[in-house]
């Protein structure tokens, strides 16, 4: 006795036959027609959230499976009116600093059912022309690591764009933000080493367009002046390994002595400050210079650096980009405008062993009575 199918397992090999003889795509009207259900049904079945019974629900994904369908996004946005793509603008520095960053910020997009479409910046001021790339898109929001002017925003303003800007803020507007507080994240580096007795301090600084890198050297600088402590001699970095060596170098030339301690812009400059001091200056880290960077990047916890350094929590903070992201797309979508929000979160210290952080009574590098070793300069 033969035993025969199920009738829509018999019902989906004639329809494949069908879409086969016509050379055409397999549609959600085709599933409808297997699984013996509206169209709409069909749609419920595969929109996160929607109502819909067990019993349709299994139907209709034994007919998609039998079919070898799979969902139209690009359709599926015309109805709804959501691409469910979400635009990350970052710069190539950022992504090099926070390599976890990306990762998170997509794991946290995906699970709420959108996906990212990623937007790279050789330099913070090349956003003009990622933006054009943006509006074509129609994405239905973008989380921006990135700084944007006032005009930029505007412009978001007026397409009633969803915008997110991360680890960035803008001083005269209020935009919904999540960011690291930059400006304490330079003030603790200073306040840590002046208790423990560093007076002469060199800042070697990020890039001129970089509002993080900015933010912490005022912050480092506003520190300073309370304390009543000497202004910082201040030299630029492009925030790479060689801005390290080289800055070192100027701020020594400048000073005309090695400093108490260095602060830098990045770990990344820190690293090269630091192998600079030690290799070809012959420096005494942390005995004659203390020396501590920002970001806690992978290498600066490798044994031989171990670096004194300052962490953003990444995970928590791209979390939070993503919450607030979908929140602000689900308001537009109801016809609710919320006010902004600026989410901070604080950088937490890692105690490295590149500064000194506990006052000491006799420095090394220096004689009994304090007199400096000195370096030179080649």
């Amino acid at each position: 006795m033969t035993t025969s199918k199920p009738t829509v397992e018999i019902s989906a090999t004639e329809h494949r036959a069908i879409i086969a003889r016509e050379a055409r795509r397999v549609t959600s009207y085709d599933v409808a027609i297997v699984a013996g259900v509206s169209q709409s049904a069909v749609s419920r079945c595969f929109k996160p959230g929607a109502s819909v019974s067990k019993a349709t629900y299994a139907r209709v994904m034994k007919a998609a499976s039998l079919l070898d369908y799979i969902p139209n996004a690009a359709a599926r946005s015309l109805i709804t009116r959501r691409s469910n793509m979400v635009a990350v603008i970052i710069t190539n520095q950022a992504n090099l600093y926070y390599p976890e960053l990306l990762a998170e910020l997509s794991q946290q997009i995906t699970a709420r059912g959108k996906r990212v479409l990623l937007f790279t910046l050789a330099r913070e001021t090349d956003v003009d022309r990622v933006l054009t790339d943006v509006w074509q898109f129609q994405v239905d929001g973008v989380i921006a690591a990135a700084r944007l002017s006032d005009e930029h925003i505007a412009e978001f303003e007026r397409r009633h764009m969803p915008l997110v800007l991360f680890n960035r803020a803008l001083r005269h507007r209020v935009v919904n933000t999540v960011t690291c507080d930059h400006l304490e994240a330079g003030r603790t580096l200073v306040s840590r080493l002046a208790a423990a007795g560093h007076r002469r301090f060199g800042i070697i600084a990020g890039t001129e367009d970089s509002s993080v890198a900015n933010e912490r050297r005022r912050g480092a600088c506003e520190r300073l002046a309370e304390l009543g402590l000497p202004p910082p001699v201040v030299v630029p970095g492009q925030s790479d390994y060689r801005s390290g060596g080289a800055g070192l170098k100027a701020i020594i030339a400048q000073m005309g002595d090695v400093p108490d301690a260095i602060i830098c812009g990045s770990d990344v400059m820190a690293i090269g400050c630091l192998d600079c001091a030690r290799h070809e200056l012959g420096i005494d880290v942390p005995g004659q210079l203390s020396v501590a960077g920002f970001d806690a990047v992978e290498p600066s916890n490798w044994l031989s650096y171990n670096l004194t350094t300052l962490r953003q929590p990444m995970p928590k903070m791209a979390a939070s980009a993503a919450d607030l992201l979908c929140a602000v797309i689900d308001g537009h979508e109801h016809g609710s405008d919320a006010q902004p929000q600026r989410r901070v979160f604080n950088a937490q210290f890692i105690e490295g062993a590149t500064a000194r952080l506990t006052p000491a009574p006799a420095r090394a590098g220096t004689s009994g009575t304090g007199v400096r070793t000195p370096v030179a300069i080649m």
